[in-house]
């Protein structure tokens, strides 16, 4: 029993949980079936990541930066790739950075549809989640036509990207966001209508605006509480400066806005693609760059899937970083859904709504846990 009034109880929800894919646990204070309070505990999953890039050169480092998050690991290495070449002092080819936003939107593509079907599962909506995921097939395999690998792809490298986008590629690519596009907006359409989805999302995780900005949130679950921040847009990187997208955002401040704002992003990269495979432009794909890094700080951002996702490095100009660290979009959203899964006045969250609440921000455990927490007695 957690506090004096008899009525309110701890309620343990994982680590090991039919509703959790990765080990979390969120240790709610309920009261009959309203949760009233949460403390979470992120750190099942510690992997010691920024520490094992101390002792490989930058070049093995791109194999295990990507290995943070599979689903995000262009984003990932993108970022790593720019701290590197940012001290350098060097601009990679105009075509690279074209190529790194298509696989960059790409990956937004199969992760915004993972989501979506896991969203879909959470709230029992099973042959919605069957649909789904068949269609984010058409993705992947265009990753692996494009970059060679369904998922951890390697294409990123130091100073460019590893292959080249073909004819022959290009033209698969425009077929299938031709066809990612019309199922998409029949996914929007189901969504706007179907019942089952409404009832069990909407006015459910409430994150109001100025929460969202105080508690630091970022990505959908920023924008999905009406706040107009990207960081594509805000700090433009690889050649985001040259392709126009409209920032997606909803004022609906709970998860069914979540689900809208990701359908909609999922619009927007499918558009981002088709102007980068037109207005590609001729050149190299890769800067040859020293294997020895000048000494220095460097910190870059750049927009995952999930949002946010920032990359420090400290370089001492050996071939080898001297400090790394990695804050990811998860992390950031942690106080945020904190705050979505208290009840507070007329907002109730039941126990039931947690899961859904809990998917809703997109997390990821396993590339999170990364610190360590010492309590004194």
């Amino acid at each position: 029993m957690s506090s004096s009034y008899e009525r309110i109880f701890n309620l343990p929800l994982g680590p090991q949980h039919p509703a959790l894919k990765e080990p979390v646990l969120l240790d709610l204070k309920v009261e009959g079936e309203h949760v009233v309070d949460v403390a979470l505990d992120v750190s099942y999953n510690h992997r010691g990541m920024e520490k094992a890039a101390e002792y490989r050169t930058y070049v093995q480092d791109l194999y295990l930066i990507e290995r943070i998050c599979g689903i995000c690991n262009i984003a990932h290495t993108l970022s790593f790739c720019q701290c590197v070449e940012g001290l350098h002092g060097k601009e990679i080819p105009e075509r690279a950075k074209y190529l790194r936003v298509i696989a960059e939107e790409l990956e937004r593509i199969q992760s915004h549809l993972l989501w979506l079907g896991v969203a879909a599962h959470e709230i029992g909506f099973d042959t919605f989640f069957m649909y789904i995921w068949l269609d984010r097939e058409i993705s992947l395999d265009l990753m692996e036509e494009f970059a060679g690998n369904r998922i951890t792809t390697s294409y990123n490298a130091i100073g460019g990207v590893k292959r080249d986008m073909t004819p022959e590629v290009a033209n698969k690519m425009k077929k299938g966001m031709d066809k990612l596009e019309e199922r998409v907006k029949f996914y929007k359409k189901v969504v706007l209508s179907e019942r089952t989805v409404m009832k069990r999302t909407m006015g459910i995780g409430i994150l109001r605006r100025d929460a969202a900005i105080q508690l630091n949130a970022v990505g959908p679950t920023l924008r999905a509480s009406g706040v107009d921040m990207d960081a594509r847009a805000d700090d433009p990187y690889a050649a985001h400066s040259l392709v126009p997208f409209k920032v997606v955002t909803d004022d609906g401040c709970d998860a069914f806005s979540r689900i809208i704002v990701r359908l909609d992003e999922t619009l927007e990269s499918i558009n981002m693609i088709r102007y980068c495979i037109e207005k590609l432009p001729p050149g190299p794909l890769l800067q040859r760059l020293p294997r020895r890094v000048p000494a220095g700080d460097f910190l870059t951002r750049v927009e995952a899937p999930r949002g946010e996702l920032v990359h420090f490095l400290r370089a001492d100009g050996s071939d080898k970083p001297y400090r790394y660290k990695v804050k990811t979009p998860t992390f950031s959203n942690l106080a945020p859904l904190r705050e979505m899964l208290r009840s507070k006045g007329k907002y109730v969250v039941n126990v039931a709504d947690v899961p859904v609440i809990l998917a809703s921000i997109d997390p990821c455990f396993s590339c999170t846990s990364r610190n360590e927490v010492v309590k004194s007695s």
